[in-house]
């Protein structure tokens, strides 16, 4: 029991990352048509804003301390984050451990900036273009971000650490009522669960319950009757653009502390959760949230040293099994739409 309780949490996790990233993914395509490949980079390089809010923070100059001194009586040279002289050290201390959920701020309208540019500056000339050239050109785009970041930042993972207050675990054991220590949960991962419960539901909250949601259902269903109706459709599909961007870059922000950022982050997500948003059905926000959650959950059984036993090597090709077995018996997906991809 304990062991599957402990693969449900890790389960989870991981389907978090993939339901935040399909949903963005799906977002796109389900307003727009377009089969994005340039999306784990924006998971990436939201990763890369908390990287660089934190170096931000922890800009430093030199000052002369009289507390310290070397072997000869000297005053030390230490260097002191600028951050200091505004806010005090103690201020300071505590603005720079928190940097992960800072960037969150300072993410926001970054990735939606970086998404409006991208469609008004390379995807808006290809919605009528084959999906094939749509693929190839988001690849290449993703390919040239990913040595951008690689340029500045280097070739090597950046730790960029959660706050203290959430560096320990959470003993889970002790909650259910087994042993203390049984079931231990990193606290981090926890927070990662909910703040991806937390942007789904406003996600999905926003289309629903707000006028803006309404229109952009509306025209995800018919553009052109939409268009007849006076109303500018293209320019809320380019913000609902902004918008699957900003949904991935605080993937990205979040999963630092998790997964070290490195500038081929986006791609190791990339191909996952488009087998997360095919399974879930082409198209259809719920599907992709489930399957993303549901995908998660069955990689991290596929994990275990049990399973592992029997099938080698299991956890490195289960989505692909599954994604195989869902299109046999529901070529659509879970939950996919009639119509879609289907011309």
């Amino acid at each position: 029991m304990e062991a599957l309780i402990l693969q449900v949490l890790n389960g989870l996790d991981k389907g978090s990352a993939y339901a935040l990233i399909a949903l963005g993914l799906t977002l796109i395509f389900g307003t727009l048509g377009v089969v994005n490949f340039a999306h784990g980079a924006l998971f990436m390089i939201g990763a890369f804003c908390a990287v660089t809010l934190n170096r931000l923070l922890t800009l430093s100059h030199i000052v002369v301390d009289e507390t310290q001194k070397d072997f000869l009586g000297n005053p030390l040279n230490v260097e002191v984050p600028y951050l200091y002289d505004f806010f005090g050290q103690a201020a300071g201390d505590v603005i720079i451990d928190w940097s992960v959920p800072i960037s969150i701020l300072v993410a926001i309208p970054v990735m939606m900036l970086i998404g409006v540019a991208m469609e008004r500056g390379l995807i808006k000339h290809f919605y009528k273009r084959p999906h094939a050239d749509q693929i190839l050109v988001t690849f290449g785009l993703a390919i040239v971000l990913q040595e951008i970041i690689k340029y500045f930042y280097g070739a090597n993972p950046i730790p960029t650490p959660a706050p203290s207050a959430f560096t320990g675990s959470f003993d889970f054991g002790a909650a259910l009522g087994f042993d203390p220590n049984l079931i231990i949960y990193p606290y981090w991962r926890l927070v990662y669960f909910a703040f991806a419960a937390v942007i789904i539901g406003a996600v999905f909250a926003f289309l629903q319950f707000t006028t803006f949601g309404m229109v952009v259902r509306a025209g995800m269903q018919d553009r052109e009757t939409v268009g007849l109706l006076g109303i500018h459709i293209d320019r809320r599909f380019t913000i609902m653009f902004g918008l699957a961007a900003a949904v991935a870059g605080l993937a990205g922000v979040m999963y630092t502390p998790i997964n070290s950022p490195n500038y081929h982050m986006g791609m190791d997500f990339l191909v996952l959760s488009f087998v997360v948003v095919v399974v879930g059905g082409m198209g259809s926000l719920g599907g992709a949230v489930l399957a993303g959650f549901l995908l998660g959950v069955l990689e991290s059984f596929a994990s275990m040293g049990q399973v592992l036993e029997v099938l080698p090597g299991l956890n490195q090709v289960i989505l692909y099994v599954v994604a195989i077995i869902v299109l046999l018996t529901r070529p659509r997906g879970l939950m996919g739409r009639r119509g879609v991809m289907e011309d």
